[in-house]
Formats: structure tokens, sequence, C-alpha cells
């Protein structure tokens, strides 16, 4: 029971460059954005906006933002807002939101994919980025390059500054991600980078979404810097189908508006006016989810759910890609105050080794072999480092279960290492890891039996002794595979999407949000993610404004 106790509760941790920065001023949580916050008990049957968005997530938010200083928007967000999760809001949360029971309440929905690794979904007014880690870093020079998008590079900077100065903070080191970067530096991950928001290869610290008192400022915030009287965000609102209609001198379908329902299951439509749009942010597993639902994707599977096929394309739902995450844990002999990820190691074939820390506590005799003669109660520090590596080769597929009921979740399988080269690119990366336990820096975090000898003590399965094996180091990966939640593909750019994020085939309807990735950007997407909300955002108010 402990052991089983254990392996879940690490199967969810960590699963949680500006030349002159411009980095947000620490302070307190600013909650002005509740004013346009409603139950969607509370709204009309029918109503009518300029912009209906469809998750008020990590891009949904900023991009609702946007749209408001000139236009009508309603955000449709199914979870709460972050005032009804404390927990969420500080990093002394971070471990209480991962072991929490999934009633249905709490500011995520659990789901395991088919390749069996549990995973995670925001379900909270700012997605995932007031659940996640923090970790904050721009997108990879690749992934602008290989997505798809004509970029203006000038808007793309205008729009992290934007997200910077609002909610990324750059803070002192704690002592393990001090001891961590030493270490990174010693098994070769260089150049040292210091401090940057640029993806670098080598060693750095980053900014971050929780300021030096451990309060998380996620992209919820950005909705205090709409324009309040234009907003209405509906939470508790579930999206149930998007609304197409058609006319004769139209040339293709036309979103008009959505249908939801709210907790006490009342149905409601919103409508958008002439010019307006229906964008989907709903995330890589709810925007597909939600195309297929309203009837776009593809015909046979469509077909045999007996879902009215509004636009055929065989792509929604395809190309679901995550990236693999391995970790090991080690019990540090001293007391390590918990950190967040801080710092980050890049190295030159592009995997990415995070760390953090944090502290546990037990009250019946601990598994795996830890100090066998202690008795309980127990607490004591753990210093987890995971690898992982962006644009895995491998993908899958999400479909429909044979409920068509935007609350039930569809099947999703992401294929973790069915590409050989995957697999080689996992061995690597955690040779390097086996690098870092070689390192003088290490050496503190090792305990020393009663005879002298030192050694690490892990919480989980370690490292095969023999790291140059490549079977035992494939098994390794294999068998420790888990999620680094970021999850992405569904509604790719170029086959889902045109260039604009358009959907094809369709009048005003776009999707944004890390569906439509085709690797996730950076070290962490969150921060592209903010930033694509906000330039979307302002490419739309341009397109109107040109248009008069």
């Amino acid at each position: 029971m402990a052991a089983a106790l254990l392996v879940f509760m690490l199967s969810y941790i960590l699963h949680p460059q500006l030349e002159v920065l411009a980095l947000a001023t620490s302070s307190d949580h600013d909650f002005s954005y509740m004013k346009s916050v409603y139950n969607a008990t509370d709204l009309p049957l029918e109503d009518v906006y300029d912009y209906i968005i469809i998750g008020g997530g990590t891009a949904g938010c900023p991009l609702a933002a946007t749209l408001s200083e000139k236009y009508s928007v309603l955000v449709l967000e199914r979870g709460s807002a972050p005032v009804s999760y404390p927990q969420v809001l500080n990093a002394n949360g971070l471990l209480t939101n991962f072991l929490q029971e999934d009633n249905g309440k709490t500011p995520f929905q659990r789901f395991i994919s088919e390749d069996g690794v549990p995973n995670a979904r925001g379900r909270v007014l700012g997605g995932s980025s007031m659940i996640n880690v923090g970790f904050f870093s721009r997108a990879d020079d690749q992934f602008y390059n290989e997505s798809g998008i004509d970029w203006d590079m000038d808007l793309v900077e205008k729009a992290y500054q934007w997200v910077e100065d609002t909610i990324v903070f750059r803070y002192n080191l704690s002592t393990f991600p001090s001891i961590y970067r030493k270490a990174l530096l010693e098994a070769g991950v260089g150049p040292d980078n210091g401090f940057s928001l640029k993806h670098l290869v080598g060693t750095k610290a980053s900014g971050s979404t929780f300021d030096d008192q451990g309060r998380r400022h996620g992209a919820v915030e950005f909705l205090n810097k709409g324009v309040l009287k234009n907003l209405r965000v509906a939470v508790e609102a579930y999206v149930e189908k998007i609304i197409f209609s058609s006319s004769n001198n139209a040339s293709r379908l036309s979103a008009t508006g959505v249908i939801f329902t709210d907790s006490k299951g009342k149905t409601r439509r919103a409508s958008i006016r002439d010019k307006g749009e229906v964008i989907l942010s709903a995330g890589a597993i709810g925007s597909p989810q939600l195309l297929l639902i309203s009837g776009v994707g593809p015909v046979p599977d469509l077909s045999s759910l007996h879902i009215q096929v509004v636009h055929s394309n065989p792509d929604v739902g395809n190309f679901m890609a995550d990236n693999p995450r391995n970790t090991i844990s080690i019990v540090v002999p001293f007391a390590l105050d918990p950190s967040v990820a801080q710092v980050v190691g890049i190295t030159g074939d592009f995997n990415i080794i995070e760390a953090i820390s944090f502290n546990l506590s037990f009250s019946f005799p601990l598994p795996f072999g830890l100090f066998p003669n202690s008795t309980s109660p127990l607490e004591f520090s753990v210093a987890n480092i995971a690898e992982k590596f962006s644009g895995p080769k491998s993908s899958g597929s999400l479909r429909l279960l044979s409920s068509a009921e935007v609350k039930v979740s569809p099947a999703v399988r992401f294929n973790y290492f069915s590409e050989v080269g995957d697999l080689a690119r996992c061995v690597k990366g955690m040779r390097k890891v086996g690098d870092l336990l070689k390192t003088e820096s290490f050496k503190q975090l090792k305990f020393q039996d009663l005879e002298g000898a030192e050694g690490f003590k892990f919480l989980g399965p370690p490292l095969p002794k023999n790291q140059s094996d490549d079977a035992s180091m494939e098994t390794f990966c294999r068998s420790t595979v888990g999620t680094f939640w970021h999850y992405h593909g569904g509604c790719l750019v170029g086959k889902v999407v045109d260039g604009e994020y358009r959907v094809k085939g369709t009048n005003s309807l776009r999707v944004v949000d890390g569906s439509t990735f085709n690797a996730s950007p950076g070290t962490n997407p969150q921060a592209t993610l903010m930033m694509i909300g906000r330039y979307i955002g302002l490419k739309i108010l341009h397109e109107r404004k040109a248009a008069k």
C-alpha cells in the first residue's frame, strides 16, 4: 500500500531572453477580473457577442483580454475561478493539487491514455497555467521555422513582452536549484547562460510565474488587462456543440455560435455578430474533441457515432504527440526547502533536464528499503530530476468513445517510443542524468552507511547500474515513461487549421491552443501559448481595423 502510494505520487510530480528584462513586480493577487466572472447559471438563455472563446485557459485568457479592447467577448470555461481552489494560488499547494482525488470539482481532470500513462488536463479559469510548476521560457527557433505560420516576429516580441511584464518573475535560486545548476555544468551541459528567457543550449535559470513570495500569477491575470465591461466570463459552462449555418451565397459553412450547458444541466445558446468568430481554446484534448462532436472530422468515425458530418476532415484528432518524461527521485540526507522548477539544462541533442525538490512525511514504515530501522512518523526531502525531449516522432490519435458527450473524456493514444529514434533520444538524455549523479556537486546528496560507504537513496526505480548497456537503458525508458503534460496535436496547422489558425473549410472559426502544434515549443509551452493568445488577438484587431 505504501509503495503504491509513493509510485502514484511520483507519477504526478513534474508529470507539477530579453536583453533588457521587463518582468513583473511581485504583488498580491489581483482579482479585479472577478467583476466579469459569472456562473453559467446566471447567463441569459440566449445572447449575442462579437467573439465567443471556448476555454478560458493559457491561451484563451490573453486572447479574450486583447479582443475585449474593442469588442464584446464571451469566455466559456468548464472549470471554476481560481478563488474556488485556493491551493492553486501558492507554490505550497503544488503537491496538494496532484494528490487530490478527482471528484469532478478539482482544478484538473485526470485521464489515462491508452498507453497506460496517467495524465491531466487543466479545469480552472487560467487553465493548466494554474496547476503547473511555473517554469517560463520562450519557444525555440525550430518551433517558428517548422510551425507552418508566417510569423510577424516584431509582433511576437511585443506579445511576449506584454506577457512577461504581467506575470513573469525572477528570483534568487534556492538551495537545491543552486546545487543542480552546478551539477549540470560539471556534467558538460554548457555553456552557462546565466538567466535568460530564451531557449538556449546549455544551462540557465529562467523566469517563473511564481513570485518571490511563492504566489502563482497565471494566465487568468491577463483578464485584468482587458476592458472588463466588454468581457463576460462564464465558469462551470460546458460547450456541447458549435453551431454552423450556410447560405446560398456562402462557399462554405460558417460558425454562428455555440450551445452550452450550466452546472444544473440547463441549455443555453450564444451567437456571434456579423464579422465575429467562435474561437476554440479548449486545449489539445478539448478542441479536437469539440470539433468532432460538432461534426468536423473523419466521416467514418463520425458516421459510426451517428454524428451529422458538417465538414469532412480526416486529420481532426490525428497526430497527437506527447513529450515523454523519465525521472529519478533521490532522498536527500538533509532538509531542503521545496523548490519549483528554476533551472534547466538543454543538451546539444536537445534533451531537456529539469528538477524540483519537495518534502514528504509518512506515518508508516517506508518502502524500497529506505531507513529500515526508522520509526514513523518521518519527514524527508526529495530531489526529483526529470528528462524529456521535444518533437517526438511517435504520434497517435484522439477519438470519441461511444458517447459524444463533451464531459466524457475521449480516448487518446500517444504511442510513446513507437519510433526507434525517440527511444534513442531518451537513452541519451537519461545517460546525461547519470552523468549528473557522478558530479562533485551531487556527492552531498548521498547517504553514508555505518561502514562509511556512500550512495544515493532512490525513491522509485534507479537508473541501471550499467548505463552503457543500450538494452538496459531502453528498458528503463519504456518502464518509467510518464508525461510532462506537454501533449499537443489534433488540430495541426496545415491539416486542420490554416496559417491564421482558421479551421479549414469553414468561416468564422479558429483554433488557438496547443492542439495546433506539431511540436511543443521551448522548455515549457505555457510561455508560447500565452504569447500566441495575445498575438492572434492583436492580429484580429488589426484585420478588423484594416477592413473598415
